[in-house]
């Protein structure tokens, strides 16, 4: 199934980004199994949250606070005074925080910003670029500001969602358990992916599991 622009918008979207959004859904959907009401709305709800309601396609990296930088890479940043040279420095933050990991190669690369977080998923690193370019046919390693365009952000956001075993984990209801497999052990705003999920489930006539 593909959503209306009416039932994203009864689904949280604004009407801009539905607007927007609509056209290019249909393909990635069902080229991926995302085409029940659960697997739809539990698929944008965690795309919702990922990307501040489907208007942010590109990781905001300006940071304004050696304090927020610390909290959320202590393992890269010993200090404050460390963190201090990479407030409001989006480049280079990139370039130090995803240094070796998911694919790419050392802080003076530039893999960390070349492959910053993009899309509705907000796909980071190298290894996920090529992966996703791999499995779609797309050149997202060499071109990686494609999946800026929505066609492109919905495409890798669907591969992803079935590469990592979510639409079973949709049929089933387990919003936990997909946000875990989307966002990983920190579970960022859990508590609004399933109220999101719920929203969109009601919006396209589904029903949840008892």
């Amino acid at each position: 199934m593909t959503p209306t622009v009416e039932q994203l918008v009864a689904a949280g979207i604004g009407p801009t980004a539905a607007r927007q959004f609509q056209p290019v859904l249909a393909a990635p959907l069902a080229r991926f199994g995302i085409t029940t009401p659960r697997r739809v709305a539990a698929f944008l709800a965690q795309c919702h949250v990922e990307s501040a309601g489907f208007t942010a396609l590109e990781e905001n990296l300006m940071y304004t606070s050696a304090t927020r930088l610390r909290r959320i890479w202590p393992s890269r940043f010993a200090d404050e005074n460390a963190a201090t040279p990479f407030v409001r420095n989006p480049r280079r933050l990139a370039n130090r925080v995803y240094a070796n990991r998911n694919g790419n190669g050392p802080e003076a690369s530039g893999d960390g910003w070349r492959y910053r977080g993009r899309g509705l998923k907000q796909l980071t690193g190298r290894a996920n670029y090529r992966d996703a370019g791999a499995a779609t046919g797309r050149p997202y390693a060499d071109k990686p500001d494609l999946l800026q365009d929505p066609a492109d952000a919905v495409l890798t956001a669907a591969w992803f969602w079935q590469a990592k075993g979510c639409n079973e984990l949709a049929d089933a209801w387990a919003i936990d358990s997909i946000t875990r497999r989307v966002n990983g052990p920190a579970m960022l705003e859990a508590a609004q992916r399933r109220r999101r999920s719920g929203e969109a489930l009601k919006a396209l006539g589904g029903v949840e599991a008892a």
